[in-house]
């Protein structure tokens, strides 16, 4: 999920995204744990939504919009 695409979201789909990810992330632990993960980047590229996504949040709690 790239950036202009977090941005277009309100704060319902942004959290439900959140959360998308964090399962994401917690099954690609487990993977990797069992050895079956082939591309580590995956793990770095969901840190990194998780990451864009609590940002745009707290900038909208700062701003109020």
């Amino acid at each position: 999920m790239d950036l202009q695409e977090i941005k277009t979201k309100n704060r319902e789909e942004l959290l439900q995204a959140l959360e998308a990810s964090h399962k994401e992330m917690l099954q690609l632990r487990i993977r990797l744990a069992t050895k079956q993960l082939s591309n580590h980047n995956q793990l770095r590229q969901v840190r990194k939504t998780i990451a864009r996504i609590r940002t745009i949040l707290r900038q909208r709690e700062f701003l109020g919009a």
